[in-house]
């Protein structure tokens, strides 16, 4: 007899508290339930329930085996949905948290093309600038940019972009321009108050020397559009990633503050829970922003 089908049976017996009730759960007959226990029975060569005219109820040995059995029938059942799963197109409650600069910028935009391509998804996108944590908060998955600080996520890159200090061309003739780090001390630094490691911009000399300034400066906010828009409109020098400034640094709003600084990049991740199996609303959604993205770079927003 199939081993799978004896330790349901088995299983089943215990769950229900008796063969009849076994036989009518798995919509089988009595004697079928009975002859599946006595084989299982006789190739371990133990008993495994004590058999009463009124109850039923594992021995010791059968307590013990009837543990593992229901966790190799539950990871059974699982294989089988899941495959189930992987074959059917992606559907359901799609739950994502993205930083706000580039959830409006570049999420909200090609949202539309996504769902027009999964009708039976539906996206509820958080936009917000703190660390959520996935699993215990609910989220399907996240967009992160920078080094990652969750290992025990998976994640997949979609794209790169980089940091720069840029300021207007009505700042740098009002107040000059800075030749090297150490002259930002004199300058009026635009800070991004979201920051997870505080007021602190992390810069790479011309050395390759890692430099650490403190930006608390004339004007602290928790978005980084609007300390874009201050810097176009002179207030100060902001420290921004490339899919923010570039388009204002392209028609000339904007401008490097310090050119000759080695420009680093840093990753755009979509980060998911862990795990072998991805839920296909999600492996659907990160294939198309890779997609989507194909075309950006450190550089190219």
């Amino acid at each position: 007899m199939d081993r799978l089908t004896e330790m349901e049976a088995f299983a089943t017996v215990v769950d229900q508290g008796g063969f009849t009730d076994a036989a009518k759960k798995m919509g089988i007959s009595k004697s079928a339930v009975s002859k599946h226990v006595s084989s299982l029975e006789a190739r371990l060569g133990a008993r495994l329930l004590n058999r009463t005219t009124r109850r039923v109820s594992p021995t010791e040995i059968g307590l013990a085996y009837y543990d593992r059995a229901r966790r190799v029938l539950n990871d059974a059942g699982e294989a089988d949905a899941l495959v189930t799963s992987m074959q059917s197109a992606p559907s359901g409650l799609l739950r994502i948290s993205v930083a706000t600069d580039f959830g409006v910028n570049h999420l909200s935009p090609v949202l539309g093309d996504f769902l027009a391509e999964f009708p039976d998804i539906t996206v509820n996108m958080v936009l917000n600038n703190r660390y959520v944590e996935l699993i215990s908060e609910g989220f399907d998955m996240a967009i992160r940019i920078g080094e990652l600080e969750d290992s025990s996520l998976r994640a997949r890159k979609l794209t790169e972009t980089t940091r720069r200090m840029i300021a207007s061309p009505k700042y740098f003739e009002q107040y000059g321009r800075p030749q090297k780090i150490d002259d930002l001390n004199e300058h009026k630094l635009l800070h991004y108050s979201s920051q997870s490691n505080g007021a602190v911009w992390k810069l790479a000399a011309p050395s390759g020397e890692k430099r650490q300034v403190r930006t608390a400066g004339w004007l602290s906010v928790n978005d980084g559009q609007s300390l874009l828009n201050a810097a176009i409109a002179g207030l100060g020098i902001a420290y921004l990633p490339s899919f923010l400034y570039a388009d204002a640094m392209e028609q000339g709003l904007v401008e490097d503050a310090i050119p000759d600084l080695p420009m680093e990049t840093q990753g755009i991740y979509a980060v998911y829970p862990p795990g072998r199996f991805t839920q296909p609303k999600v492996r659907a959604f990160i294939d198309f922003l890779v997609n989507a993205y194909a075309d950006k770079g450190p550089t190219d927003w």
